[in-house]
């Protein structure tokens, strides 16, 4: 939902927006909050839609994953999820 909400956004003039690495945080207030929106995920969007972002995709990636792994869970990221796995087929 959040990424449909960051495209209305941008449609209304918004052109800055957050996002957290991996959708790491979230508000311990809200019951049941998963975290928040994924950057790799509006990356790839953004960078799906030919929007410039400024941002090195493959060095996002492996950063959400490095700190992925050192906690100990999998990336809130969908892009990021199917890119690993992506990534570890062609390892094989």
């Amino acid at each position: 939902m959040a990424c449909a909400n960051i495209l209305a956004s941008l449609a209304e003039g918004v052109s800055v927006v957050d996002s957290s690495i991996a959708g790491l945080g979230g508000c311990p207030y809200a019951k049941g909050a998963s975290g928040n929106v994924a950057t790799e995920d509006v990356v790839y969007m953004l960078h799906g839609m030919g929007i410039d972002t400024g941002v090195d995709m493959e060095r996002l990636l492996e950063a959400g994953w490095y700190i992925s792994d050192v906690i100990g869970r999998d990336p809130a990221s969908n892009a990021s999820r199917a890119m690993r796995i992506k990534a570890e087929r062609e390892l094989l």
